[in-house]
């Protein structure tokens, strides 16, 4: 085999941070080669550089044999690089058709959009790889699976022959990963090469034809999938053994701290999102919601936080109607909130750390001294966050775009579940993040459950579920189809149940 992508000796350093040093990656052609690392470790960085987004201050890439001067995403598409990203570039505001053919648009005599010509390539390519999107959606209304799907088929439309996926299968149920597994094999018999990013372990392991593993900036070894396990990749990854989290087998207390009662919502075209939902969550349990996304799961968690009301039935959290409470009276009550989109509805990205540590949290003690924000208590729970979770940052008045995702992550739970809340959402909590910072994560949620927390989990990773859930209730057409006991359920059962072959 040829090699397709050769970075030698690659250097990026930011203000305080050493992104990457002396990085060395090959990769054949035809082949799905996977990159692997911990939160921080410079994976991003090193991929943006690939593709363009950001200039290295030294080093070389190579594209198909020849040194490339790649200093722009369109200089990369020309090379045939394209990138989905982990946090996807789409405009909410366009229709599917829109966002993936902007800035490719068809014209028929230079001027005039062909619609009907970009709509037929579009369909082709959904049918093709099956990525079950509507080209005449529009984007906010669609849920994060469907719109990774949308950036998948967006690269594909632009002709990339070298696809870069970061976290591809985050939200995907396990039969969705094997179709798209099957998808990527197919791409790599045509001749296509892919890089894959991902923390789930046993998917490098099954889909990669070769892994290179980061640690700290560089890159610390090149293995094959045949050579090597799971313990050892994480071992690789972290530079030591993997932290495993505490195991916790407690009952529920009769409190509920979570009502959800015949519950229905439109959303504002009238379509109806959530049909007759019945929830209850005690203290001290996990209730894992299981589902593929787009099917009620982020409306279900606006409509406890108080975002939006309901059109009928009753919700209630830690003892409020969420109907007639505000969403700073929900949370000031003792309901905690980990969203699933941490830079849209988490962070603000241009301030800094410690000054993100008090949202949510303005009206409370510490963060607050009557009407006075209290700046020194924010600064010194922000470095036990840090210290506590494992957050890879020089200082706590770092901007909160200067941190890697997985470590954004990781400060939004610390934030979270500071404040001994007694219902806690926990959207994709670990979405993004290390299997050691995932093992810190899961420590504090069962910690949580121990001391009389109920927890509604939301995640699309069904390890996660089985791994800390009491009772897995699973949510399709935004209607609650049954629970399920992690106990007695396999993921192939649970996945079957999530798209609706158990309605």
């Amino acid at each position: 085999m040829s090699k397709v992508i050769e970075l030698k000796d690659i250097e990026k350093k930011y203000p305080g941070v050493v992104a990457n040093h002396g990085v060395n990656v090959s990769v054949e052609k035809g082949t799905i080669h996977a990159i692997i690392g911990e939160n921080g470790a410079g994976k991003s960085t090193l991929m943006k550089i690939l593709y363009g987004m950001v200039k290295p201050d030294s080093g070389t890439i190579s594209i198909n044999g020849e040194v490339a001067k790649i200093k722009s995403p369109q200089d990369a598409i020309a090379l045939g690089v394209g990138m989905v990203h982990q946090h996807f570039m789409l405009a909410d505001n366009a229709s599917v058709l829109e966002n993936i053919i902007l800035g490719s648009e068809p014209t028929n005599f230079g001027a005039v959009i062909d619609f009907k010509k970009a709509k037929e390539k579009i369909l082709s390519i959904v049918d093709n790889y099956g990525l079950q999107i509507d080209p005449d959606a529009t984007l906010g209304d669609l849920g994060v699976g469907v719109r990774q799907r949308v950036e998948i088929a967006k690269v594909l439309y632009r002709g990339a022959q070298i696809l870069i996926l970061d976290e591809p299968t985050a939200v995907l149920v396990p039969q969705e990963v094997e179709d798209l597994f099957k998808n990527l094999k197919e791409l790599t018999r045509n001749g296509l090469t892919i890089i894959f990013i991902s923390h789930k372990l046993d998917e490098v392991l099954n889909i990669a034809d070769e892994i290179t593993v980061m640690r700290q900036g560089t890159t610390v070894t090149r293995v094959l999938p045949k050579d090597t396990n799971k313990k050892q990749l994480a071992e690789y990854m972290i530079g030591g053994a993997l932290p495993t989290p505490r195991p916790a087998d407690t009952k529920p207390l009769p409190e509920k701290v979570l009502e959800m009662k015949n519950v229905f919502w439109n959303d504002r075209t009238g379509r109806e999102v959530l049909h007759d939902v019945n929830l209850d969550i005690h203290a001290g349990e996990i209730v894992g919601l299981a589902g593929v996304e787009g099917n009620g799961q982020s409306e279900l968690v606006e409509l406890i936080m108080g975002l939006v009301k309901p059109a009928s039935g009753f919700v209630s959290t830690v003892g409020l109607d969420t109907a007639k409470n505000t969403t700073r009276k929900i949370r000031d009550n003792g309901t905690g909130y980990i969203p699933q989109d941490r830079q849209r509805d988490g962070l603000l990205m241009s301030a800094s750390l410690w000054e993100n540590r008090i949202l949510g949290h303005q009206e409370t003690e510490p963060m607050s001294k009557g009407l006075w924000l209290n700046k020194k208590a924010a600064q010194n729970d922000s470095q036990r966050i840090v210290k506590e979770f494992d957050v890879r940052t020089p200082s706590i008045s770092v901007h909160a775009s200067a941190l890697s995702g997985g470590n954004q992550q990781k400060f939004i739970v610390g934030r979270e579940m500071s404040s001994e809340a007694k219902m806690i959402i926990a959207a994709q909590p670990t979405r993004g993040v290390d299997v050691g910072a995932q093992a810190i994560i899961w420590d504090h949620l069962i910690e949580a459950r121990l001391k009389g927390a109920g927890v509604l989990l939301v995640s699309a990773d069904l390890d996660e579920l089985f791994q800390l859930s009491d009772r897995i209730a699973v949510i399709f057409s935004g209607q609650i189809v049954g629970f399920l006991d992690p106990r007695n359920t396999t993921p192939e059962e649970l996945g079957l149940a999530m798209t609706g072959a158990n309605k």
